[in-house]
């Protein structure tokens, strides 16, 4: 009877190390942009007081900020603020090919955040975040993906639940400043846990 108590106790240890989210580490420093390729001829990406500010320009042109590093599985979590315009803005997954939106959506004009957007797709899962979002004070979103899926929690309340097709394996992490809107938004406390 002792050695299947120890041994129950021992499953329930191991099972419990096994769902706590390992620790966020900070992939933004607050103060520059080092540990993000910055794009050539940055009009658009600056940083002041521990907040990362993207703003378009009278252009419209669009720019994604990557990081420098390549992750497989990982958490990423970040506090925004949607600023001025019609912001249509997102974190980018791996590549380009899969982002979860932040604000509004070009395509559909209507407020998709926390929702995954694949082009040629489209929104294959529309996350519920009407009573949740605050549209004029800071939110937290967070993102874990494993293999080809990801769970995005916004607020501290899971939101959504996606497998991707032809996802790559790794790859970096991004912020989008998409074209043809005149828009601001922030972000701040960007952390990040490989898994």
């Amino acid at each position: 009877m002792k050695k299947l108590i120890a041994s129950f106790l021992l499953f329930m240890v191991i099972v419990s190390t096994q769902a706590q989210d390992p620790k966020l580490k900070k992939i933004f420093n607050g103060k520059n942009l080092k540990g993000w390729v910055e794009p050539a001829n940055n009009v658009w990406w600056t940083v002041n007081d521990g907040i990362l500010f993207v703003k378009s320009t009278a252009e419209k042109k669009g720019s994604i900020l990557w990081s420098e590093n390549k992750y497989e599985n990982f958490i990423i979590q970040a506090d925004f603020l949607m600023g001025d315009g019609t912001v249509d803005s997102g974190i980018f997954l791996r590549s380009e090919h899969d982002q979860i939106q932040i604000g509004i959506s070009g395509s559909l004009k209507r407020d998709l955040t926390a929702s995954p957007y694949i082009p040629k797709k489209g929104y294959p899962v529309e996350a519920k975040v009407k009573d949740i979002l605050k549209l004029k004070d800071w939110n937290t979103m967070k993102v874990k993906v494993v293999g080809s899926t990801y769970t995005v929690w916004l607020n501290g309340n899971e939101v959504m639940t996606y497998t991707s097709e032809n996802m790559p394996a790794s790859g970096p992490v991004g912020f989008q400043l998409h074209p043809g809107n005149e828009m601001s938004c922030s972000f701040k406390n960007i952390r990040l846990a490989a898994l």
